[in-house]
């Protein structure tokens, strides 16, 4: 009878057991899901000497993603209109039907069917933070770096939205996002330099900003001097990103270039990023460098994409080659990749088209 008893109970426990074991992986499944968006990508092509390549074609570029080709779903060339091209992946199209969005890459084959035009997106459209560096190296040159900055954001055209914060050990955002370009002047004028220098922080805060913005991101920062103060390592500013299709154009003056370790990570990052870095010998060179930011915008192309399946659910390679042969010479230049984020069933809907990162609740909203 005891035996009997006993059998009775491991039974009992078995099935209680099994059943919360199948209850407990039901929740697994619908409370994370991957998030999935269009991806963006920016992409500038040169040729040997460095000149820009133009009127190049959907058909002349091919996107893998971890070795998957992907379909381009949009694409424009400088400032002509948006070719929204059909047979592309829609959202949706990933593992168990999820839409798997992340920013990635591109395909190299055009859709079957001819482009169809868009209503225009031209680069005017993006949002453009700039971060000026106010810490106490900036004493000396102080005014001309404010001269620069300030003709550089006179150089954007009147669509462009544009926001400047300054940075030292703290972050300030003197002028949040907008299209009143006298809001921004008169903020870059009211800067004081002052305190040690915490770039990778005030950085990282400002991507995430960027990051909450629909459509194309750009960070330009000036710098004249390395980080002292961070408590963020410059890893995760790129990585976050190149995460959230956010490009990084650092310029800075020969005070950071005689620290090898800042000239290194200040390369890497904007390299990573699909951006650039420049370092000014004077101030002459300062505006140089904006300028040749703004020329660069103008000359990038724009690609999208929705990804394929993918089982990678962490970092993700993206590569963006030239077809034909005649176009090898070339250098493309774009991020190289991205990192799935995961997030709760209930945030995947607030993350913004083309980010990766979910919009972070604690931080002031910017204005349109």
């Amino acid at each position: 009878m005891a035996k009997r008893h006993l059998i009775e109970c491991l039974l009992f426990a078995g099935v209680f057991l099994g059943a919360e074991a199948s209850i407990g992986a039901q929740d697994d499944q619908t409370s994370i899901r991957v998030n999935v968006n269009l991806v963006q990508l920016n992409v500038a092509v040169t040729d040997r000497k460095g000149d820009y390549v133009t009127g190049l074609r959907p058909q002349d570029f091919m996107v893998t993603e971890d070795r998957i080709p992907e379909k381009v779903a949009t694409f424009e060339a400088g400032g002509e209109p948006t070719l929204s091209l059909s047979g592309a992946a829609a959202p949706g199209s990933g593992p168990g039907g999820q839409s798997a969005v992340e920013d990635g890459q591109t395909s190299g084959q055009a859709s079957s069917g001819d482009p169809v035009p868009a209503p225009g997106s031209r680069f005017s459209d993006a949002n453009v933070f700039i971060l000026f560096d106010t810490s106490n190296y900036m004493y000396r040159t102080f005014v001309y770096a404010q001269d620069a900055i300030a003709d550089f954001i006179r150089s954007l055209q009147d669509a462009n939205k544009v926001a400047f914060y300054s940075y030292s050990r703290d972050l300030s955002r003197a002028a949040p996002l907008t299209s009143d370009r006298r809001q921004v002047l008169r903020s870059v004028r009211g800067t004081v330099a002052g305190d040690n220098a915490a770039l990778y922080d005030c950085l990282l805060m400002t991507v995430k900003d960027a990051a909450r913005i629909t459509g194309r991101k750009v960070v330009v920062v000036f710098s004249n001097g390395p980080d002292n103060a961070s408590l963020v390592p410059p890893e995760d500013v790129a990585e976050l990103a190149q995460s959230t299709g956010t490009i990084i154009y650092m310029v800075s003056t020969q005070e950071a270039q005689l620290e090898p370790i800042s000239t290194a990570v200040f390369e890497r990052m904007s390299k990573a990023t699909g951006g650039k870095a420049y370092f000014a010998k004077s101030w002459k060179d300062e505006t140089k460098a904006f300028a040749s930011i703004r020329d660069d915008l103008s000359h990038l192309y724009f690609l999208s994409y929705y990804p394929q399946a993918n089982p990678n659910h962490g970092w993700r390679t993206i590569t963006v080659k030239l077809v034909g042969k005649e176009l090898q010479s070339y250098h493309v230049r774009t991020r190289d990749g991205y990192r799935l984020q995961q997030t709760k069933a209930s945030q995947v809907n607030s993350v913004a088209l083309g980010s990766s990162d979910p919009k972070p609740e604690s931080d002031p909203k910017p204005e349109n």
